[in-house]
């Protein structure tokens, strides 16, 4: 019961959606639904109490902002097989885990519009407050473990070439898979993987963006494109982008050439930088990445270090 009744109310919101900004009656959803008058407006009531923006008027109901969806339907049917939406989650990652083991496939895509524990790397909480853009990506690369970071590089690259692409701005990528612009974090990445043997499961890759949300007082050095660019923009145009881009760039993956893209895109090489690490801390300026993606860091006496993994911050 529980499970029909969630279906009618998507059944419901999606006709809504498909309406284009048309008002649509009580009568026309439930000559479409198949249910009452009643029941039309009792399921209504609890889509706008979850807080969906949807108006009621005298003639019927009209959806206010629907850029702002990311519903599967929402999507091409191209990208809507690959998604998969929930309102609330603890974090994205957990979810597209659970997934990934359930059996889902390659290149599928958890997107939440808000997350209750969103975490980042070495454990640090990651604020992810409604507005912004918070989704992890499932991949099942043919891979050993060792060789999976180039897909960490590719979804940084990605992201920070469609931005700059959409939005005409100035977005860098921070090594190991941050990205920046003017100075401050705009997104951040986090990746995972399962192993079977000597080979991987699934990879995830959790990305979270500040869309328009308004991080500047909860997070430090922080900042959203709608508070660059004055005003709000589409998720969904960003998450349909993002999608297409980086399976282009993984379908016949070259580590090399994504390596030499993601250096054109950072603003990292030629920094002085602090890189901390669950046990150690590493300062000096940032001299290179390596084929591997490592980072290379010179100290004060042109000693060189070359870091795996681990939390940068510009200094």
């Amino acid at each position: 019961m529980v499970n029909e009744k969630k279906n009618q109310k998507d059944r419901i919101l999606e006709l809504l959606y498909n309406a284009g900004g048309e008002t649509l009656s009580g009568v026309r959803i439930s000559e479409a639904t198949g249910i009452s008058r009643v029941a039309v407006w009792k399921h209504v009531t609890a889509l706008k109490q979850s807080g969906l923006p949807i108006d009621s008027r005298p003639n019927g109901y009209v959806l206010s902002n629907p850029e702002d969806l990311l519903f599967p339907f929402c999507f091409e049917p191209l990208v809507r097989d690959q998604i998969h939406y929930f309102q609330e989650v603890e974090t994205t990652m957990d979810k597209a885990k659970t997934l990934a083991r359930e059996g889902v496939p390659h290149l599928s895509c958890v997107v939440a519009e808000h997350q209750t524990k969103g975490r980042g790397r070495l454990n640090r909480k990651w604020v992810s407050s409604k507005g912004g853009l918070w989704f992890t990506l499932i991949l099942r690369p043919l891979l050993p473990p060792p060789l999976v970071y180039i897909y960490n590089f590719a979804a940084s690259l990605s992201l920070s070439l469609i931005l700059n692409q959409l939005f005409d701005v100035d977005v860098s990528v921070k090594w190991p898979n941050d990205l920046l612009l003017g100075g401050k974090k705009l997104a951040g990445m986090l990746s995972e993987m399962e192993t079977r043997g000597d080979m991987v499961q699934f990879l995830v890759i959790g990305i979270g963006i500040n869309v328009n949300n308004d991080p500047a007082n909860k997070e430090f050095k922080a900042t959203s494109l709608k508070n660059i660019l004055k005003k709000k923009v589409s998720c969904k145009q960003i998450l349909t982008a993002f999608l297409s881009e980086f399976q282009n760039n993984i379908q016949d993956i070259d580590c090399q050439n994504i390596i030499n893209q993601w250096k054109g895109q950072t603003s990292t090489i030629g920094s002085r930088v602090r890189v901390e690490t669950f046990d150690s801390i590493y300062e000096g300026k940032a001299v290179d990445v390596d084929e591997t993606g490592a980072l290379i860091i010179e100290d004060h006496r042109q000693k060189r270090k070359k870091i795996i993994y681990g939390d940068c911050f510009h200094t």
